[in-house]
């Protein structure tokens, strides 16, 4: 875009022990300083407030698509975040209280003009996995609970489930029940504290095995191709965390259309930048923290999902919203 060069910063885990294959955050920075952006790097602990304004501790990054070398730092400096006319929120979950204190921060740079993608307020109100409820039309049977009662009803009618945290990440802590397993008591008290904690529970999906796939969307358009999660020989979990692999599958109707029931929630929400997860012909997953899979999607399919990404914000920035 015209005008003064674009400061971009990014709030993310320390670059120098991500996986460089994989990594979104690093495509998404490259793409960034391929259109002249300056990139100022940050982690979690460099934000902070002082008498009233957001502030951060930045350094100047380059980056480079080279497995050996893939990072050049420089000098911190410390600033207003308003300073920059970009944040990328790309820290991974947990998503626990540090998490949520660091998006009031960042909501009190958008309120000083500093577009942050994606919307703090959105992050704190759409849970990947709740997020979901909002869009029934597209979901399995679902049920979410921390009375373990509830769940063997909900068992007993649906035959086969899956049951997770709400704040699980990778495939940690799911769990599959079917009528008669002699674990179901013991599964159903750890995953919900015994009581304590609340729980999501989904009809089992028998075309997980086919892939659960990660659908991405820029500013509410899906990426016309997805990657498919496949589980290793044995395992009930896709994630590629648990051993899956990935294969690239292009979208069908009915993906699109459960992009076209997503997509206007998440632009009126500011969600730029979001991963569906969908097995078979149902959405399970709403990823909006830190979605991944673009290197994979681009070497692929020749994509480049963090140049559209930056395409969108640049639009962003010219509107003014």
């Amino acid at each position: 875009m015209n005008g003064p060069r674009i400061r971009l910063g990014v709030v993310m885990d320390p670059i120098r022990d991500i996986h460089f294959a994989k990594d979104s955050t690093l495509a998404l920075l490259l793409a960034a300083q391929a259109r002249g952006w300056s990139l100022h790097y940050m982690e979690q602990g460099d934000l902070f407030l002082e008498d009233g304004r957001a502030r951060g501790r930045s350094r100047p990054l380059e980056v480079r698509d080279d497995a050996k070398d893939w990072f050049t730092l420089g000098a911190p400096e410390t600033h207003p975040l308003a300073e920059l006319q970009v944040i990328l929120m790309r820290k991974d979950p947990p998503f626990d209280m540090e998490y949520i204190y660091s998006t009031y921060l960042l909501e009190l740079a958008m309120a000083e003009g500093c577009l942050v993608v994606n919307h703090p307020g959105a992050l704190r109100d759409a849970n990947e996995k709740l997020f979901t409820a909002w869009f029934p039309q597209c979901c399995p049977p679902t049920l979410v609970t921390r009375d373990p009662a509830r769940i063997r009803a909900f068992l007993a009618r649906e035959r086969d489930l899956v049951v997770k945290p709400l704040d699980g990440m990778g495939g940690s802590s799911v769990f599959r029940l079917a009528p008669g397993d002699g674990n179901t008591g013991v599964i159903l008290e750890t995953v919900t504290d015994r009581g304590r904690r609340t729980v999501m529970a989904q009809r089992f999906l028998p075309e997980f095995i086919q892939g659960d796939k990660r659908i991405l969307l820029i500013d509410g358009e899906p990426v016309p191709y997805a990657l498919a999660r496949i589980p290793a020989a044995g395992e009930g979990r896709a994630n590629l965390a648990a051993g899956g692999r990935g294969e690239g599958v292009e979208l069908t109707e009915h993906d699109r259309w459960i992009c076209s029931q997503v997509g206007p929630k998440l632009r009126e929400k500011g969600l730029l930048f979001v991963g569906l997860d969908v097995i078979g012909r149902y959405l399970t997953e709403i990823n909006v923290t830190s979605p991944t899979c673009i290197r994979e999607l681009d070497t692929r399919y020749g994509l480049d999902i963090g140049g559209d990404l930056m395409a969108a914000i640049a639009r962003r920035l010219e509107a003014g919203v």
